[in-house]
């Protein structure tokens, strides 16, 4: 993979696009043939069921975690170990429900598997939303959006008739749900965290953002390629078992309302003039990003907070790596395996 030496990590040399590749079978590959040629019909009709009418009954949010539940347990995917910060192992019955995400609240997920989504839907039952790199606003949208977004192609810039809004509005909106951000804005093979999207800088200072990192052994059910579906599928469905470990952060609140309104009139500002006026007037200054956006200090402090956090509960490093190496990694990747 020395051909794609240029999308490592200066400082870590770690390569967050690569994708993780399987163990060999051996002399398991009939188990594992049988397998997945046994939960493939089976996976595919739970889905169909849920996503084409289940999800539209009126079943309840109970009703719904345990059709998701279902999904994930064809492939034998096991939930084994939740850890939160300042929470002791078997403990957690005993503490405030502050400690965990709820409604109101704003979860910041890492990204790396069309697992994450599901799992967390089955788990919170929250609102999705899907974050770019160059603009505060979020794009509202569904469960079934989201595990797609994971085999996507990576974009800078929301798609040309995307409903765009803010967070603030969506949590105005549904004030009894979580609402689930993936600020790196593209799936990582869990190697790596992302420069984070400005749309966590939209959340209200009194709301609560929780970092969640979601690992899985093994880790080869990670989607960093996009358009993989058959080797995702493969990889799911004929291991005899999957785990999930979940870390939580302690919550953090958002930035202040003069903190936002920085962000978006540098943000939608286009004269370096105005920027200067802007770190003249703040004792803090203007930090620019590689999308023309300038944050004060407390802004890319909240930014790190949360990245700090993802890294550290993930047991990776942050990386300087984003959106738009990602694209150029994929293009690369493609015309290679096109050669080949």
């Amino acid at each position: 993979m020395e051909k794609f030496s240029q999308f490592r990590d200066r400082g870590s040399g770690i390569a967050p696009f690569l994708p993780i590749p399987a163990q060999p079978s051996g002399i398991q590959l009939p188990l594992h043939i049988f397998l997945f040629c046994f939960r493939l019909p089976l996976f595919i009709s739970i889905c169909l069921s849920y996503f084409l009418v289940l999800q539209w009954l009126p079943i309840g949010s109970l009703g719904k975690k345990a059709s998701l539940w279902c999904i994930l347990g064809v492939p034998s995917i096991w939930w084994i170990d939740l850890q939160i910060d300042g929470v002791r192992k078997g403990s957690l019955a005993k503490q405030r429900t502050a400690r965990l995400p709820g409604p109101g609240s704003i979860i910041a997920s890492s990204f790396t598997s069309p697992i994450d989504a599901v799992y967390l839907a089955a788990i919170f039952d929250p609102i999705f939303v899907a974050s770019y790199p160059s603009t505060w606003q979020v794009e509202r949208i569904s469960l079934l959006q989201a595990i797609l977004r994971s085999f996507s192609f990576p974009r800078v810039n929301p798609p040309p008739g995307a409903r765009m809004v803010e967070i603030s509005k969506l949590l105005e909106r549904y004030p009894n749900s979580p609402i689930v951000i993936f600020p790196e804005c593209t799936t990582t093979n869990g190697r790596g965290i992302l420069p984070l999207s400005i749309s966590l800088l939209d959340v209200p200072s009194k709301t609560k953002i929780y970092p969640v990192s979601v690992r899985y052994t093994p880790a080869d059910v990670t989607t960093p390629i996009p358009g993989s579906y058959i080797t995702f599928l493969w990889n799911l469905l004929s291991k005899p078992t999957h785990c999930i470990r979940v870390r939580i952060a302690e919550a953090v609140n958002g930035v202040d309302a003069a903190s936002q309104t920085s962000a978006r009139k540098t943000y939608e500002s286009n004269h370096i003039d105005t920027l200067k006026e802007e770190a003249n007037s703040s004792t803090d200054g203007l930090l620019g990003n590689d999308y023309g956006v300038f944050l004060i200090r407390d802004q890319k402090a909240l930014l790190d907070h949360v990245g700090e956090a993802l890294a550290r509960l993930g047991r990776v490093k942050r990386v300087g790596l984003g959106v738009k190496e990602k694209q150029d990694f994929v293009r690369m990747w493609t015309k290679v395996k096109r050669r080949q």
